[in-house]
């Protein structure tokens, strides 16, 4: 079996206090809680439990953590049921953005996907040079791939490489 998993690596943690900062300023009252609608791998990574005690330090500002899949974290963004999203779809973000339900959009990481697979190897993918090109053989090959399927950020980028 193939499938795809996330490795995040933090590119500017900068943007994520920035971001944090942005929306804290706007509530403008210490003590206050802002809520982060973000995806399970980012919780999964450390990275909350390393950045939000230095800020919630830092500012007197709680900040609650809602771990769901990219999609869920968006329509929670749309239904304003939280401050902050933090997620891994740039084209959906944009959209968000683009559809007045967010100020503004920042960096802060970016994913690598990996494909792990038999060591048998039946779609002859080792030594590939692209993505697309191991996409092809495992289409060509007839191999099983498994999908997360649950419109998370990865399975979302996964639909974009098999396009």
């Amino acid at each position: 079996m193939l499938t795809i998993w996330p490795s995040i690596r933090i590119v500017m943690l900068a943007s994520f206090y920035l971001a944090l900062s942005f929306s804290a300023i706007a509530s403008n009252e210490a003590g206050s809680m802002l809520r982060l609608a973000t995806t399970t791998s980012t919780v999964n990574s450390g990275l909350m439990d390393f950045l939000l005690p230095e800020f919630t330090k830092d500012t007197a500002i709680e900040v609650q953590t809602i771990a769901v899949g990219t999609g869920k974290a968006l329509r929670l963004g749309q239904e304003g049921d939280v401050d902050i999203i933090l997620v891994h779809s740039r084209n959906d973000e944009e959209a968000f953005i683009d559809a007045g339900f967010g100020v503004e959009r920042f960096d802060v990481m970016y994913n690598d996907f990996i494909l792990v697979g038999p060591l048998d190897d039946p779609a002859q993918i080792s030594g590939s040079q692209s993505i697309t090109e191991v996409l092809e053989k495992i289409h060509n090959t007839k191999s099983v791939f498994v999908s997360r399927g649950d419109d998370s950020g990865t399975h979302k980028k996964e639909l974009s490489l098999w396009q």
